[in-house]
């Protein structure tokens, strides 16, 4: 009578369940998150640089944390903030002398595609991409840069 019931699977996901609410540590504690981020250039004449930017050191937000207000200004230090050494991959400019390159733009998605696919190896899970473009398009604009964060995480 009771041969078809799949109570294996059933038992293993309830017991997972148990573990995890009995767990001392919250869940967001149990992933880390990274990202990286996407600068390609959209200048005429292929004056411009594109890359690809990843963080190699750490930080506290809380270092740079104010209370508006109570505190004033906030008095953290570029210089503590900034970052000397990061990974930057080179990647080709959307236009060169002649115009618009899409051989360019199909290079730099295989560039990408290959780095997300590094990190998806090293058990990254994608979960969000942004991207926007900063130009002021007013009379004869020359200058501006389209650029796209790639969100991950993973478990610790």
């Amino acid at each position: 009578m009771f041969q078809n019931i799949p109570t294996p699977r059933f038992s293993s996901i309830f017991l997972s369940i148990v573990l995890l609410a009995l767990s001392d540590a919250p869940i967001l504690a149990q992933c880390e998150f990274t990202s990286f981020t996407v600068v390609e250039s959209i200048v005429p004449g292929g004056a411009g640089r594109s890359r690809i930017i990843s963080a190699t050191e750490e930080r506290n937000h809380e270092d740079y944390v104010s209370i508006s207000g109570k505190d004033g200004r906030n008095k953290s230090s570029r210089k503590d903030i900034r970052m000397e050494t990061f990974e930057e991959i080179k990647l080709l400019n959307f236009y060169s002398l002649a115009g618009l390159r899409f051989q360019n733009i199909a290079a730099n998605d295989a560039v990408i595609n290959s780095k997300v696919n590094s990190m998806m190896a090293d058990r990254w899970e994608l979960i969000s991409i942004n991207s926007g473009v900063e130009s002021d398009a007013g009379d004869k604009d020359g200058n501006g840069i389209f650029i796209t964060r790639f969100y991950f995480k993973r478990e610790k």
